[in-house]
């Protein structure tokens, strides 16, 4: 009696797939950094759970956008300041 069954094939492991969400994220912290600094925490927690590939991605997009929200609130601050003090000095 022969056995003609197929031996167990395991499907891909999770680890091959990178996880949409990080690639996202990356994107949008050049476009829309609130909205890519929001998806590329969604994809860490995901990266954690599933073991999928992309943390680094992930990590850069909170990286990038963090850092333009920082350099963006700044700038408003430092503008509006300036609008503010602008007129009143008296050369007088």
């Amino acid at each position: 009696m022969t056995n003609n069954a197929q031996p167990y094939q395991p499907a891909a492991p999770a680890s091959d797939r990178y996880n949409v969400l990080a690639i996202v994220g990356f994107i949008l912290a050049f476009v829309v950094n609130i909205g890519g600094l929001v998806v590329s925490i969604i994809a860490l927690n995901q990266i954690k759970k599933t073991g999928e590939r992309g943390r680094g991605l992930a990590l850069a997009g909170v990286i990038i956008s963090a850092l333009s929200l920082i350099i963006g609130i700044i700038s408003i601050i430092v503008f509006a300041s300036a609008a503010a003090n602008m007129g009143t000095t008296t050369g007088y």
